[in-house]
């Protein structure tokens, strides 16, 4: 019998301390060292984006990928790509938590246009307001000062 999966991650996380080191005209190019990362281990990246001190990846993971072991894979490899390429000159690396949230394959699309538009919802919307909401909206019990 074959192995039949749908498994859909929401992935967010922020640069050290939120520091706005993400430069508009470099993103493109994490975005597809991201998105290459993700294709070599078997998963299909269907958006990434995020604004200066963030990034959203949404994301199906391959079955034998412990997601905690995926993240840390971009954060450390996109670290190096980064500090090697000299993309982001100020990019002091990532923050140690993220977030990651399972979804239906019935939200792809609305998430797809979520995370297309962050640059426009950012315009509304804090990073730290975003998060708490994402973490309400899955219903996980957070300390505001881990947070920070």
């Amino acid at each position: 019998m074959a192995t039949y999966t749908q498994i859909i991650y929401h992935i967010v996380f922020s640069t050290k301390h939120r520091e706005p080191t993400l430069i508009q005209q470099e993103k493109k190019r994490l975005f597809a060292y991201i998105h290459h990362l993700l294709t070599k281990k078997s998963c299909h990246l269907y958006r990434i984006n995020g604004v200066e001190d963030h990034i959203h990846i949404l994301t199906h993971v391959h079955p034998t990928i412990a997601v905690s072991n995926l993240i840390k894979d971009i954060k450390l490899a996109s670290s190096d790509f980064i500090l090697k390429e000299g993309v982001f000159p100020d990019f002091k690396g990532w923050q140690d938590g993220y977030g990651a949230f399972t979804e239906s394959i019935k939200a792809k699309e609305r998430l797809i246009k979520y995370i297309k538009n962050q640059e426009e919802h950012h315009k509304k919307v804090t990073f730290l307001e975003e998060y708490k909401s994402l973490l309400e909206e899955y219903e996980i019990k957070f300390d505001p000062k881990f947070l920070l």
